[in-house]
C-alpha cells in the first residue's frame, strides 16, 4: 500500500506540473490521477493532520475566508494544507493533500484548511469527517447547476449527519444556515452583528429565507445587514436568530473595515461590508481551535488576498482590483465595495457562460446595476461572451457602457486611458484569465 500510494503522489505531482507548463491550474486532474492509483489515499493523508482539519462551505466567501483562515494558522507557526485556489469538489480536495505531500508518502501538517462546494460535502466526507464547518450563508446560485436552495440545505443536512461530531461555526445572521445548525443535532457555535448597522438597506435586493423552515410561515425581519441577513423571527412557531457567540459590534468601514468583538478591536486594510462576516468566522474559528487571538490585528495585515477575491494589482500608474461576482447576493456587495471608494473610477464587469459559470445568465436582472448610475464612476466596460447581455441590463438602468468580448484588450485600453482607478468584477471562468492577464501586464510594467 505504501508503494501505490508514494506512486500516487508522485504521478500527482508530476500532472501538475505538467499542468501549470502548458498554463493550466492541473489541481483537478492531480487529485483525479492520484484517486485512480490509490482509492484510499485521501483518507489516509487526512488522517496524518496531526491537529484539527476545517472544511469551510457556504454561497459566498468560501475562498476568502478559508484562505485568511489558513494565513492566520500558519502566521502562528503551524504548518497548514489549504486548497488556496478553490478547486472546492472531490478530485480538487484530493489535489490538496496530495500535493502537500512528500514523496516518502506521509503529510507534514497541524491543520487542514479545506474549502469545499456543498454538493461535494456527500463524496469527500466519506474519506474523513472534518473536526470544524464554518458555514458562511446560504444563497441562491446558478440556478441552472444547482437547483433552488432547498436541495442544497438537504445536502447540507446529510453531510452533517455524516460527521456528527463536527462542530458548525455558522453565520447566525442568516436564517437558512442557522436552522441548518441548530436543527443537525451537531455542535454549533454562531457568529454575527447582533444590532443594527444601516439604517437603511437596498429595497430591491432579492432576500431568500422570507418563510420559515420549521412551519413554513412568513419570517419577521426587526432589520436587515445586506440581502436576507438580519434579525428575524417566525411568529408562527418561535425560531429565530440564535443567540450569537461571536458579535462584531462598532462597525466602521471608513478606511477599511474595523469592528470589535469580545474584548478585541479588529482592524483590516480591506474593502467591502461583506468581509466583515469573513474575518469574523475566521476569529471564530482560531478561538475555537483555542488559538491566541491577541495578535489577530499583525495576522490580518499580512493576509495577502489572491484569486480574484479583492486582489490588487499596480499596473504602471494604476491601481487594479480584481474581484469574483457569480450571483445577485455577491454582485450586489462587490457594487457597495465600489461604490464605497468615492474616488473616481473606472470599471470592467466580465460575465460568461460557461458550464462552470451556469448558463443561465437571467440572474443579472436580480442584481442592483443601478447603483452605477451614482457618482464617481469614469467608464463601465463589458466583456465576456455575455457581454450584450450584460450591455443590455445596464442599457435598462439607463447606464451607458463599452462592449469589448476580450477582457485583455479591455484591460490595456483602461489602463491607457483611464482614470488610473479600476475595478475588474469576472464570474467563475473570467477569474483565472483574467488573473494571469492582470498578473503578466503588473510584472511587464
Amino acid at each position: 500500500m505504501r508503494i501505490r500510494r508514494i506512486t500516487a503522489i508522485t504521478a500527482a505531482k508530476i500532472t501538475a506540473k505538467f499542468c501549470r507548463m502548458v498554463g493550466k491550474q492541473g489541481e483537478t486532474l492531480a487529485g483525479k490521477v492520484a484517486m485512480m492509483i490509490d482509492p484510499g489515499i485521501l483518507t489516509f493523508l487526512a488522517g496524518n493532520v496531526r491537529e484539527k482539519i476545517f472544511v469551510v462551505c457556504g454561497t459566498n466567501g468560501k475562498t476568502t475566508t478559508n484562505n485568511l483562515l489558513c494565513s492566520v494558522l500558519e502566521a502562528q507557526g503551524r504548518k497548514v494544507v489549504c486548497n488556496h485556489a478553490g478547486a472546492n469538489m472531490l478530485n480538487g480536495c484530493v489535489s490538496t493533500f496530495v500535493l502537500n505531500a512528500k514523496l516518502n508518502g506521509e503529510l507534514d501538517a497541524d491543520y487542514a484548511c479545506i474549502e469545499v462546494d456543498e454538493a461535494s460535502t456527500l463524496h469527500i466526507f466519506p474519506y474523513f469527517q472534518p473536526d470544524y464547518m464554518i458555514l458562511t450563508n446560504l444563497f441562491r446560485d446558478q440556478l441552472d447547476r444547482y437547483g433552488e436552495i432547498d436541495i442544497t440545505m438537504n445536502l447540507l443536512k446529510k453531510a452533517m449527519e455524516m460527521a456528527p461530531k463536527m462542530k458548525i461555526i455558522v453565520n447566525a445572521d442568516d436564517a437558512l444556515s442557522a436552522f441548518l445548525a441548530t436543527e443537525s443535532g451537531n455542535p454549533y457555535v454562531t457568529y454575527g452583528i447582533r444590532d443594527r448597522v444601516f439604517e437603511k438597506t437596498p429595497v430591491n435586493e432579492i432576500r431568500e429565507g422570507r418563510f420559515c423552515k420549521r412551519c413554513g410561515a412568513k419570517m419577521e425581519y426587526r432589520f436587515y445587514h445586506f440581502s436576507q441577513l438580519g434579525d428575524y423571527h417566525c411568529s408562527s412557531c418561535g425560531f429565530q436568530r440564535p443567540e450569537i457567540t461571536y458579535n462584531a459590534s462598532e462597525i466602521s468601514t471608513k478606511k477599511g473595515l474595523s469592528f470589535r468583538v469580545e474584548e478585541n478591536q479588529v482592524r483590516a486594510d480591506y474593502r467591502g461590508f461583506y468581509n466583515v462576516y469573513n474575518i469574523l468566522a475566521v476569529y471564530a474559528a482560531v478561538r475555537e481551535a483555542g488559538l491566541p487571538v491577541e495578535n489577530f490585528n499583525e495576522l490580518l495585515a499580512g493576509f495577502n488576498p489572491e484569486n480574484g477575491r479583492n486582489e490588487q494589482f499596480q499596473i504602471r500608474d494604476t491601481k487594479v482590483i480584481l474581484n469574483l461576482a457569480k450571483n445577485p447576493a455577491g454582485f450586489n456587495q462587490n457594487i457597495a465595495a465600489v461604490m464605497e471608494d468615492e474616488s473616481l473610477k473606472d470599471l470592467i464587469i466580465l460575465i460568461n457562460d460557461n458550464a462552470q459559470d451556469g448558463i443561465d445568465v437571467s440572474w443579472l436582472w436580480d442584481v442592483d446595476f443601478e447603483r452605477l448610475a451614482e457618482d464617481g464612476i469614469n467608464s463601465i466596460t463589458v466583456c465576456g461572451k455575455r457581454c450584450l447581455d450584460m450591455r443590455l441590463r445596464l442599457k435598462y438602468a439607463d447606464i451607458s457602457s463599452a462592449a469589448e468580448p476580450d477582457v485583455e484588450k479591455a484591460i490595456r485600453e483602461r489602463i491607457d486611458h483611464g482614470c488610473k482607478n479600476l475595478y475588474v468584477l469576472v464570474n467563475y471562468t473570467g477569474l483565472y484569465a483574467s488573473h494571469n492577464i492582470l498578473k503578466r501586464m503588473e510584472e511587464q510594467g
